[in-house]
């Protein structure tokens, strides 16, 4: 099931939420029963349907409930509204074009909040498993592990027979810190570490063996992230992986994968001159804005041809001691986004934190939260090859245009928001709701051997 034909596209295979939906067979069915002809003939001239009592295990219950979680998805994908009158009381209905599907979504968000449950391994020592970094570059990944860790009570269970997921709470930001000689870039060790871990619970537990991990996920904001998952093969090519840097060349695969925002939050916290951008008509000044180091292929390429070279263009290496980050952010109309040494960079959240409409100049970047969200609504993106016409193409989109991605940056921000603690469809949910589409269309079941 389709549901546009966005012009901006994440690389790589289209995953929109209603094609994790497609297939019919599933449908929700009684337990299948034996008997004769006239046994089914004798249930039909009965009013009362008489089924054969059979106690599911807790497996078939929870794919029973995942039968009955896809079919309201799909009724939902058909309709293509949000049935108004149902969810009349709740304000978080999502709403806009900035979303494929709304109706899809939420009712995919609605099941979530229904069925969806986690079990986090206890299994590894502090402080690389059970930790992580809870500020700057990597705030996510330490973020999102604490939480599973010391909250998120309504989807995590501490019966792993009750479990969807399963999640292995190590943090590679920390592996970087703690089991990493220095310049050496010899990143074996993480690769052990994980191999490692995957051996302890696959051993203890039957649940990794049961679906070679299809139902397992690890989460990691830092560059080496996928390079660690390589510790197992199984990891690798079946579990699912959070990953910030999601670049399809170098193995993300958006059909099992989830992209990560990048969050850098500096001390830990949200600078209070982002808590409340100015509306979508407030006056911007700045045409477009970039401050950053010559880190990868990009930016010198970027700088090359913009530092110092217009007005309308604010491009620097590095802010003079005068000039506020996020002064400029808040007062610039495009932010340009290009990616570092990895694809992912957050200044894409930081845009739009700040209101700011963010331009996208990466390779190979599968976006955040794209099954659901059309980019395209709040964002720009631009191919690096282009970088030298960046001004003649970013001053050809139509002003109407521009307030309506602007409008759209606003909507959204409420998806990329770091709470604590986490609020409804904030950046935490929407990880999670990543995770459980994926879940929902896996079959792990399937992938035994």
């Amino acid at each position: 099931m389709n549901l546009s034909n966005p012009t901006l596209e994440s690389p790589g295979p289209k995953f929109e939420l209603q094609r994790l939906i497609v297939s019919t067979s599933d449908q929700i069915r009684a337990v299948s029963t034996s008997g004769s002809t006239d046994d089914h003939q004798h249930l039909n001239r009965n009013t009362t349907l008489i089924r054969e009592t059979k106690k599911l295990s807790k497996e078939q219950m929870l794919e029973q409930g995942l039968a009955r979680a896809r079919a309201s998805i799909r009724s939902a994908a058909i309709a293509r509204i949000v049935r108004t009158a149902f969810f009349m009381n709740d304000n978080d209905v999502p709403v806009g074009d900035v979303y494929r599907n709304p109706s899809t979504f939420y009712q995919s968000y609605v099941e979530m909040e229904r069925r969806f449950k986690v079990y986090v391994y206890t299994e590894g020592e502090l402080p690389i498993v059970h930790d992580g970094p809870c500020k700057n570059i990597y705030t996510i990944e330490g973020r999102f592990i604490h939480e599973m860790e010391h909250g998120a009570k309504r989807f995590r269970t501490n019966d792993p027979q009750r479990a969807h997921v399963y999640f292995m709470p190590f943090s590679v930001a920390w592996m970087v810190k703690y089991i990493y000689t220095p310049l050496s870039f010899d990143i074996t060790p993480l690769k052990h570490f994980v191999s490692d871990y995957v051996k302890v619970i696959s051993t203890k537990y039957p649940f990794w063996n049961r679906t070679h991990g299809a139902d397992h996920f690890m989460l990691a904001c830092h560059d080496w992230g996928p390079h660690a998952s390589q510790g197992n093969s199984l990891l690798y090519n079946n579990s699912i992986r959070v990953l910030c840097n999601a670049n399809i060349s170098e193995g993300f695969n958006p059909q099992k994968d989830v992209s990560l925002p990048e969050i850098s939050l500096i001390g830990g916290y949200l600078s209070h001159k982002l808590i409340h951008p100015p509306p979508p008509n407030a006056s911007r000044p700045y045409f477009a804005f970039f401050a950053g180091g010559l880190h990868g292929p990009i930016r010198p390429y970027l700088l090359q041809h913009w530092k110092g070279r217009d007005n309308d263009m604010q491009v620097y290496e590095y802010l003079p001691k005068n000039k506020d980050y996020y002064s400029y952010m808040l007062e610039s109309k495009f932010c340009l986004c290009p990616s570092g040494y990895e694809v992912a960079s957050p200044r894409i959240v930081e845009a739009i934190y700040s209101g700011c409409v963010p331009v996208i100049l990466s390779d190979n970047y599968v976006l955040p939260f794209s099954d659901v969200l059309r980019w395209e609504a709040f964002s720009v993106q631009v191919e690096t090859t282009k970088i030298p016409r960046l001004k003649e193409i970013l001053s050809a989109i139509p002003e109407e245009k521009c307030r309506k991605l602007q409008e759209g940056v606003i909507v959204v921000r409420r998806h990329f928001m770091l709470n604590q603690p986490p609020k409804r469809f904030d950046v935490f949910h929407m990880i999670l709701h990543s995770i459980w589409v994926r879940r929902i269309n896996a079959r792990p079941n399937s992938n035994r051997s």
